[in-house]
């Protein structure tokens, strides 16, 4: 029997590691000028990916990284590296120039890279329900109750990327380059932090 306390302790470390709230103006960010319906399809597929890829992770833990010879440390630099690049892009609103050179083509579809990973699926995330179902005790009982979590805040996650059109037209353009532009400054030194913790991870640096 899973114990309640566990399972709070799971919801509050996935929920505070994922941060549904805080993806609400990275989403609106990543998806300027996007309908309704095309935001809901980007919000669920990136949602499904990050399920997939959490899912995998809980399930195989490091034995997945391991396999191939990445380590967690060096999960986290890549992530980290990955993501200072999508900063730089919402910093010069090269996403936007490319939008406009390119009217023909189709929509940048943030869904897979950033938004399902590593913005939801992170290495923080990643590394959580390695740590969460190592702690859940033998058996597959405490592994499918960690997952259930898992998907739970997921679809809160989903359930707020919903409201992102009414919020960006409350905000208004100039609101919504503002908001891009910090949030551009604030994904820098969020990937900068990644890199960090994946080089004192590596032990060359306290």
């Amino acid at each position: 029997m899973i114990e309640t306390a566990f399972l709070i302790t799971a919801f509050a470390t996935l929920f505070v590691v994922i941060d549904p709230p805080g993806l609400i103006p990275l989403f609106i960010a990543l998806t300027p000028g996007m309908s309704p319906a095309q935001r809901r399809a980007i919000g669920g597929r990136a949602c499904i990916v990050a399920i997939g890829i959490l899912t995998v992770f809980g399930l195989a833990g490091e034995a997945v990284l391991n396999f191939i010879g990445i380590s967690m440390p060096a999960f986290r630099i890549a992530g980290g590296i990955l993501l200072f690049l999508t900063a730089l892009d919402m910093l010069f609103e090269r996403r936007t120039q490319r939008r406009e050179g390119q009217k023909n083509e189709p929509l940048h579809d943030p869904s897979v890279f950033p938004i399902a990973i590593p913005l939801i699926a992170g290495p923080g995330a990643i590394a959580t329900m390695i740590l969460l179902v190592g702690e859940s005790g033998p058996g597959w009982a405490g592994t499918v109750a960690v997952h259930l979590v898992m998907i739970f805040v997921v679809a809160l996650a989903f359930a707020l990327f919903l409201i992102a059109g009414p919020l960006e037209r409350m905000l208004g353009r100039i609101g919504t380059i503002v908001i891009t532009r910090l949030l551009g400054m604030l994904l820098a030194a969020l990937s900068v932090q990644f890199v960090i913790d994946g080089i004192r991870g590596t032990g060359l640096i306290g």
